[in-house]
């Protein structure tokens, strides 16, 4: 990776909002330089010379000039303000050229699977970040992963993926995928009210009681039980 030359200016107040409103307001961004043997250092750098190096990826190697200092340094942390995504702060991250060291890169496919093209399937990007172990001017921007001859049923895997750099995630770990897509089923209005309706055999079972309901006993036979026998009038004497 193309290193980019930097330049800070050391920082004397810090902390607080006042301190950091103080120096957005010039037009120049907070930072801190740590890592290494030294101290951390707090430095500022020009918002628009950070947005030019944020162009190159997360993982851009930047020489920072300051005061007397020339420091080989990564950016490790970004803070944006909520809102506006303003570059409100920065981490530097001192490093060795020499030494290997663990980065994110991004993952990006390349090509339409044919499982999708042609099958009607779905893909499922399920791995959007390689960690890999490297020399940091070895860092690549991003890794491609193609797709192309993907079917319905197929998958990429870790240890599927070619890179110059050594990948040091799960080899049996997902990175893309095509599905087959799932079939909505839809009620059809007869279908719903089919599910509605009452069976007939418990509408007879209702009617058939609400029509007993009041009706004399066949003669002969024995009142239900807890009812009162039917009193009979006594004839008039003659």
């Amino acid at each position: 990776m193309q290193q980019v030359n930097v330049s800070a200016q050391p920082r004397e107040k810090t902390g607080g909002k006042g301190a950091i409103s103080s120096v957005l307001g010039k037009g120049m961004v907070p930072a801190v330089v740590y890592g290494g043997e030294k101290k951390p250092v707090s430095v500022m750098v020009g918002e628009k010379e950070i947005a030019g190096v944020l162009k190159f990826g997360d993982n851009a190697l930047i020489k920072l000039k300051y005061g007397s200092e020339e420091e080989n340094v990564i950016i490790k942390v970004v803070q944006r303000h909520v809102v506006t995504d303003r570059v409100i702060h920065l981490d530097f991250q001192r490093i060795r050229l020499t030494d290997k060291m663990k980065f994110k890169v991004h993952v990006k496919l390349v090509g339409e699977p044919q499982g999708v093209k042609l099958q009607g399937g779905i893909m499922e990007h399920a791995l959007r970040e390689f960690n890999v172990l490297c020399m940091p001017t070895e860092i690549p921007k991003e890794i491609e992963v193609d797709v192309t001859s993907l079917k319905i049923g197929d998958s990429i895997r870790v240890k599927d993926v070619k890179s110059t750099v050594e990948l040091t995630d799960d080899p049996n770990h997902v990175v893309v995928s095509v599905i087959a897509a799932k079939e909505e089923v839809v009620e059809t209005p007869a279908a719903a009210a089919a599910g509605t309706a009452e069976p007939e055999v418990i509408a007879k079972g209702k009617k058939e009681e609400e029509g007993a309901e009041g009706a004399k006993p066949a003669a002969g036979a024995k009142p239900a039980a807890g009812a009162k026998p039917e009193e009979k009038k006594a004839e008039p004497k003659k």
